[in-house]
C-alpha cells in the first residue's frame, strides 16, 4: 500500500528523542537547530520541566512529539489530552490498552484544544507494544499473543477510535501500513543505525528498514544524542536515507 509520507525529506521524518534533563536538552536543541525538525519530549524531560519545555522547543522552531502514554479513565485522559495539546505539541501519545472509549476521549480532548487555539489538532498516536518487550515480557503480564499479533489487535482499536495513528516497532510497520492506510502516522522507536548498540530495545531495525516497512517517522535517541557530535550524527543518518 502507498505511504503518503514517502515523498517527505528524511530530515522531516526523524524525531530526536531528548530523554535527559533540561540543560542537556537545550544544548542538544542548539546543536540540532536548522538540521532536525522534530524532537521528542518524554516522561524524563516533561516531568522535570513541565509545559515550559514545550514552549522552549517551539520557540526554536521544532515540532514536538510529546510522549506521555496517557492511560487512565476516559474522563482523566480527555482532560489531560486537552491540557497537553494546549501547549502546542504536534504529536501526543495515548496507550491503546486503555481501550476504545479512552482513546476516543483523548481525541476529543485534542480537538477541544485545537478549537481553543488555531484550529490545528495535534496528531494522536496509540501506543501498542513497547519496543523493549518481547514474547516473554508479554507472557509475564498475561498476554499470550505474540508481539506482532498484540500490536495488530491494538492498532485496530486505535483505528476504530479515530485517532491519527500508532507507535509500534519497525518490525510491525508493514502490517500496520496495510491495516491503517496511507495517511496514518506510524511512528517507530527501536531504530538503530547499522552497528549501533541496541541498548534496552528488543524489536529493532535500521532507519532505512523502518521507512521501507512503512513508517511515517522514526524516533532515534542515543545514537544521536550520545554521539560526540550530535549534529553530524543526525546528518549522517538523514543522508543515508536520502
Amino acid at each position: 500500500m502507498l505511504n503518503a509520507f514517502e515523498g517527505i525529506a528524511p530530515e522531516e521524518r526523524i524525531i530526536v528523542a531528548l530523554d535527559c534533563g533540561r540543560e542537556e536538552a537545550m544544548q542538544l536543541a542548539s546543536q540540532l537547530a536548522g538540521r532536525a525538525r522534530w524532537v521528542k519530549v518524554g516522561m524524563t524531560l516533561y516531568y522535570a520541566c513541565g509545559p515550559s519545555i514545550i514552549a522552549a522547543f517551539k520557540q526554536r522552531g521544532f515540532n514536538v512529539f510529546l510522549d506521555l502514554k496517557l492511560h487512565d479513565i476516559p474522563f482523566q485522559v480527555e482532560g489531560a489530552a486537552r491540557a497537553a495539546a494546549l501547549t502546542g505539541v504536534d504529536m501526543l501519545t495515548l496507550h491503546c490498552l486503555g481501550g476504545q472509549a479512552m482513546l476516543e476521549a483523548g481525541q476529543r480532548g485534542v480537538e477541544a484544544a485545537a478549537a481553543e487555539r488555531d484550529g490545528r489538532a495535534a496528531a494522536t498516536l496509540g501506543i501498542t507494544v513497547l519496543t523493549s518487550m518481547d514474547d516473554d515480557a508479554l507472557q509475564q503480564v498475561g498476554i499470550d499473543r505474540t508481539p506482532a499479533d498484540e500490536v495488530s489487535l491494538l492498532a485496530g482499536v486505535a483505528k476504530d477510535a479515530g485517532i491519527s495513528g500508532v507507535v509500534c516497532s519497525p518490525r510491525e510497520a508493514s502490517a500496520l501500513r496495510q491495516l491503517l492506510g496511507p495517511q496514518a502516522f506510524i511512528v517507530t522507536p527501536g531504530v538503530r543505525p547499522v552497528g549501533a548498540d541496541a541498548g534496552d530495545q528488543s524489536r529493532i531495525a535500521t532507519p532505512a528498514e523502518a521507512f521501507a516497512n512503512g513508517a511515517s517517522h522514526v524516533v532515534i535517541g542515543r545514537p544521536i544524542t550520545k554521539d560526540a557530535d550530535p549534529a553530524a550524527a543526525f546528518e549522517a543518518i538523514a543522508a543515508s536515507l536520502g
